[in-house]
């Protein structure tokens, strides 16, 4: 069940799934099933020929994640999606079949140091190449450009400096060189921003963080907006041009519009198998019901502490768009009316004092994840972005003293006291003549 005039919180609960008899349940049923019956040879002889749509084995498609793969498309405005065990499943299986070859990736320099690790590793180790640039200079990522350039890659809001992006501007550079943009919209979710209405041909998700909402369950997400040209088959083989696979025919010609996905189905997903669990997906759209709420709550929680952050004396810079000092400020009010997520970050002016607050705190959990209903702080340089070198973190505007902090959706009261008063013994003593600094933390 689904209708495009719907709005975000209702898309939120009904998008994909309408009760069925015999028991018209009104939660998605959990088809706890590794394979499927066939009614006769005819029928499971056309399924695995993908010849006809159906499930053959989960690896590649169960009912329940089925819901989920259409709610996600639904809420990004694309034509499908495929469900992951993880997010850094689906962006390396996004990516993975535009650039095999092997092609070449511009991305943005400010990434998820885990996409990083992606990049400049196991996808160096496959022969991609990647060219990182500043997301914010479209005539950047044109220079990037080479004859072997496949794909862009960036974030819709950066983790963790929340910087944002012109995404017209970049999507009509790439679209010139017939080029997809495959954007990260984790932090923003569907509910304050998507991707496609500005442009991008793919959008992936770690749907463990915000869609899901509770911490519980790992889960990613690849949605297409079906509206890329991958008729060169010179450029695009792997979709256009007839495959033994397919039975001499292309994914192009079976497929249309829909190739791009069937691509990730039936290759990627079935020879690698990073397949979503179907409780996981139960569970991911349980938390995806009440998406609309949290995003607004979180963003209120957001506010409320970046304002009580940015008047303290041991903060040097608190980074949102929220701050009329931020650099994206008026990109975020005409993008990003409903704000950016639950994350932001800050500097501390003495970058020793990490460890002192970090542990000081009582609400704020020391966890790597985002979007959680709890209060989560991390890190960047020692945790989440640990294998960045100097260079790369200067170029990510990333400080030994910068924390980052994903906002719950516990009362914004208690969470700005908690921190407050972690800070106020450090702001104290920067009042105080500086004592021999130590050595900070780096990566």
């Amino acid at each position: 069940m689904a209708s495009s005039t719907w709005r975000n919180a209702t898309t939120e609960i009904h998008s994909g799934y309408a009760p069925s008899a015999p028991h018209r349940p009104m939660t998605v049923p959990i088809y706890n099933s590794a394979a499927y019956q066939f009614p006769d040879y005819a029928t499971a002889a056309k399924l695995f020929a993908l010849r006809e749509p159906g499930y053959t084995y989960s690896r590649t498609g169960n009912p329940t994640v089925a819901v989920l793969e259409e709610r996600a498309a639904a809420l990004e405005g694309g034509i499908g999606a495929i469900a992951t065990a993880t997010g850094q499943s689906a962006v390396a299986i996004s990516l993975l079949a535009l650039l095999q070859g092997p092609g070449h990736l511009v991305a943005s320099n400010k990434l998820y140091g885990g996409t990083v690790d992606l990049l400049t590793d196991t996808f160096a180790d496959f022969g991609v190449s990647v060219s990182f640039v500043d997301p914010a200079d479209p005539a950047a990522w044109a220079a990037a450009i080479t004859e072997k350039t496949r794909g862009f890659l960036l974030e819709s809001v950066s983790n963790p400096l929340i910087t944002l992006v012109d995404l017209r501007a970049i999507t009509e550079v790439a679209h010139a060189a017939g080029v997809p943009v495959v954007v990260d919209n984790t932090l923003a979710t569907p509910a304050a921003y998507r991707p496609i209405d500005f442009g991008a041909d793919v959008v992936v998700h770690s749907a463990t963080k915000a869609l899901a909402g509770h911490g519980s369950v790992l889960g990613g997400l690849v949605i297409d907006a079906g509206t890329f040209d991958f008729s060169d088959a010179t450029r695009w083989p792997q979709i256009a041009a007839p495959r033994a696979r397919y039975y001499g025919d292309s994914l192009l010609d079976r497929y249309g519009s829909k190739a791009y996905l069937m691509l990730l189905r039936s290759k990627f997903l079935h020879d690698l198998g990073p397949t979503l669990p179907a409780a996981s997906a139960a569970a991911i759209l349980t938390g995806i019901e009440t998406l609309s709420l949290r995003v607004a709550k979180a963003q209120d929680n957001v506010l409320a502490l970046t304002r009580a952050l940015a008047a303290h004396p041991a903060v040097a810079t608190v980074h949102h768009p929220s701050e009329h000092t931020h650099p994206d400020h008026a990109l975020a009010a005409r993008d990003f009316p409903r704000g950016t997520g639950c994350v932001f970050s800050f500097d501390l002016k003495d970058p020793a004092a990490v460890p002192r607050l970090v542990d000081s705190l009582r609400l704020f959990a020391l966890a790597a994840n985002i979007g959680d209903t709890r209060s989560l702080v991390v890190h960047p340089a020692a945790m989440t972005h640990c294998r960045l070198n100097a260079s790369q973190l200067a170029t990510a505007g990333i400080k030994a003293g910068t924390l980052r902090i994903s906002v719950g959706l516990e009362d914004a009261a208690d969470l700005v006291a908690d921190l407050l008063g972690a800070l106020d013994p450090l702001g104290a003593a920067s009042t105080t003549p500086a004592a021999t600094p130590r050595e900070t933390i780096n990566a």
